[in-house]
């Protein structure tokens, strides 16, 4: 008898809480609709990065052709494509945006230094020696940047990304950051290109594609680019050394066109500013990860996306720290603000405050 008091009284105990359950799930699901009803339908032409990049294909192609629709129950719909899909290069994208021929692009930073070089502020090479430099100086440059976007590029600016760091892969023996002068190096944009030239070493521009040739051939010594792009793009078949300190981190940005973005609805804009944030801070986390395990890939492993390579990783030191300051500091800080002038000494000044 008491046994089965006791299994009824459970039962119904039961019951109840699968009541509430059932009640908490309706709730959570009328919760997203609820939110979204109150925001007007939107439809978004966006360009992203480049879409061979395993963060455009995992999480920024998902989140503006699936995510975001999902996340606005349905008001808000993107036509989104990835950069190299369109034919375009790089430099011309923030103004496509700027002319409004798309609403919302993603794009790296240092795409756009030619024509602007305040672009490179937060990823100067040598500035930034590891991901929480490099972070901590782009939440300081952040409204620096937003500020020159608004007034001088009609641009408003949604969120700084990180990429993986770029590191020297070399085809000679390189066991110190002094190695590199006298060498031949392959660089992208002109901070690199200051950073090897401080060191003694000859900057030598080529498209990213001819590099693995022209280093197994030896038309050139070394070559900058991130942990995992070079890996993919089977560059250990012409280096067999990766010297594992950052020059830079590849800085991107997501940018709307400033005219547009305005005359969105306010719930609109409030929405795409916290989801595109929640998306940056992924792409945060995602590169950090990948940034380790393309050290390992190139190296003896372990390596999730292939054999190891068996290149020779060489750790920097102290005295390499040191120089690296120094290549900044004496090298790329002038030049930078050679080619910038007024707006990026200002700017500099306000990021060194921080």
């Amino acid at each position: 008898m008491t046994g089965g008091v006791f299994e009824q009284e459970t039962n119904k105990g039961n019951t109840m809480k699968k009541n509430a359950a059932i009640v908490a799930m309706l709730i959570a699901g009328l919760a997203t609709p609820a939110f979204a009803q109150t925001l007007p339908a939107t439809e978004i032409t966006v360009v992203g990065n480049l879409g061979t990049t395993t963060q455009s294909r995992v999480l920024e192609a998902p989140f503006w052709t699936t995510k975001v629709t999902e996340l606005s129950g349905g008001s808000v719909k993107a036509r989104f494509r990835p950069m190299n899909e369109l034919g375009l290069k790089g430099p011309e994208m923030f103004g496509m945006v700027t002319d409004g021929v798309m609403n919302i692009a993603t794009g790296q930073l240092g795409h756009h230094s030619g024509h602007d070089p305040i672009n490179d502020g937060s990823d100067l090479a040598g500035m930034s020696s590891n991901y929480d430099e490099f972070e901590a100086a782009s939440t300081a440059f952040f409204p620096i940047l937003a500020e020159y976007y608004r007034t001088k590029l009609g641009l408003h600016l949604l969120a700084l990304q990180s990429y993986q760091s770029q590191v020297v892969y070399c085809r000679v023996p390189v066991e110190n950051l002094a190695d590199i002068k006298g060498k031949r190096v392959r660089t992208s944009g002109a901070s690199q290109s200051d950073f090897i030239a401080y060191l003694g070493g000859a900057p030598v521009n080529m498209p990213f594609g001819e590099v693995q040739q022209a280093l197994e051939q030896g038309v050139i010594d070394c070559a900058i680019t991130s942990t995992v792009g070079g890996y993919t793009s089977r560059w250990y078949e012409g280096s067999k050394f990766v010297y594992d300190l950052p020059v830079n981190f590849g800085a991107g940005a997501t940018v709307a066109n400033a005219a547009w973005w305005d005359a969105l609805d306010p719930a609109v804009q409030a929405f795409l500013t916290k989801e595109v944030g929640a998306l940056s801070a992924e792409m945060w986390a995602q590169n950090r990860r990948e940034d380790r395990e393309g050290i390992a890939c190139n190296g003896a492993g372990p390596c999730s996306i292939g054999e190891p390579a068996m290149q020779t990783i060489v750790t920097p030191t102290e005295a390499d720290l040191a120089l690296q300051k120094e290549a900044f500091e004496k090298g790329v800080l002038p030049g930078w603000l050679n080619r910038c002038g007024e707006v990026c000494s200002d700017a500099y000044e306000k990021l060194s405050a921080r």
